[in-house]
């Protein structure tokens, strides 16, 4: 039967301005693909970040340019097609994670059977989900916390002058366990090494990314110091990456954007649990499509920070709950997600 690829770039505009230590932003441009064979239609989405070179013209371009190699191969071959595209595609690891997400979402469909069934998990295995703060005054920080008190984990982006006010701010309206993410903005060791010492004493689970990824030897002075321990997140993107920063970073971030889809992000936590490291399956700026692909994952890591749907003013699709902190798939097949109408 005919094959069809449809790409399409939407714009996603956030509840609230997004600030990290590097950029703010008001809105994302996500590209959406949907790849039809056989009668199904698998979706999948890419969300180019700058922090790695990615746009959505870029994205678009890359994803067209292999039309012609995915008409031409059985998708139940998913294994070698993946890796066909991931020799093709260079430079935007987001377009390849689109198609892969297609493929699994074509697979499901195909089989009658949600994603996580077919590889074997529980959706009750996962660990709940944090709620990202971004960077803004310590009372807007405090609004976005009472906002949001269905959650059991808030993420708290930090790497700014103001970094102890901030957390101080988050304490007098929570209690409940918070994550940190710096984004590489702690440049100096010793400074990065005060402020976990500091935040210690605050009821911080673990800190992620405190330094730029490319400081590495900094990071191995570092963790042999840390009371908390430390996440690499900028610092890697796929599976080859992991043991080149093991002695830097107790654990791993994956993000299907990074890692060039759930493929890939399947391997690596296997790699990182052969190292002895924690893992954490993060996400960018997505929608419900985006972040159901790691939520069939989920089940295999040891943190979860998926919440890159709940950040936006408008969501295109639908099909996940949120149950007790955890983030929930449908019991549908594929990717259990569906088109607002």
């Amino acid at each position: 039967m005919s094959f069809k690829l449809h790409i399409e770039t939407r714009r996603l505009n956030l509840a609230h301005t997004w600030t990290i230590a590097r950029n703010s932003s008001d809105y994302k441009d996500n590209v959406f693909v949907a790849l039809e064979k056989e009668g199904i239609t698998g979706l999948g989405e890419a969300a180019p970040n700058v922090r790695y070179n990615e746009t959505a013209a870029l994205t678009t371009e890359h994803i067209r340019s292999v039309e012609d190699f995915l008409a031409g191969y059985d998708f139940f071959h998913y294994e070698n097609l993946i890796n066909g595209l991931r020799e093709r595609i260079t430079g935007q690891n987001c377009a390849v994670a689109a198609l892969d997400m297609a493929l699994m979402d074509w697979l499901g469909k195909a089989l009658k059977a949600p994603l996580y069934k077919i590889w074997g998990l529980n959706p009750a295995d996962a660990p709940s989900t944090s709620y990202s703060i971004g960077i803004d005054s310590p009372e807007q920080m405090q609004q976005r916390v009472r906002e949001r008190q269905d959650m059991e984990i808030f993420k708290i982006k930090l790497g700014k002058e103001n970094d102890r006010e901030i957390i101080r701010a988050i304490r007098e309206v929570t209690a409940r366990p918070i994550r940190v993410d710096a984004n590489e903005g702690w440049k100096d060791k010793h400074l990065a090494l005060e402020q976990i010492e500091w935040l210690a004493g605050q009821n911080v689970q673990y800190v992620e990314q405190p330094m730029p990824a490319g400081q590495h030897e900094d990071m191995v002075w570092l963790k042999q110091r840390s009371p908390l321990p430390l996440f690499a997140d900028e610092a890697l993107h796929t599976g080859s990456d992991i043991p080149r920063i093991a002695d830097g970073y107790h654990g791993i971030n994956i993000k299907l954007m990074k890692s060039m889809g759930l493929v890939e992000a399947r391997r690596m936590i296997h790699t990182a649990r052969a190292l002895d490291m924690q893992v954490m399956l993060g996400c960018m700026v997505e929608s419900s499509l985006g972040i159901s692909a790691g939520v069939h994952l989920s089940p295999l890591v040891d943190h979860v920070d998926l919440d890159g749907h709940m950040l936006l003013a408008n969501d295109p699709f639908r099909g996940l709950s949120l149950q007790k902190g955890r983030v929930v798939p449908a019991n549908a097949p594929g990717l259990g997600v569906e088109t607002v109408k």
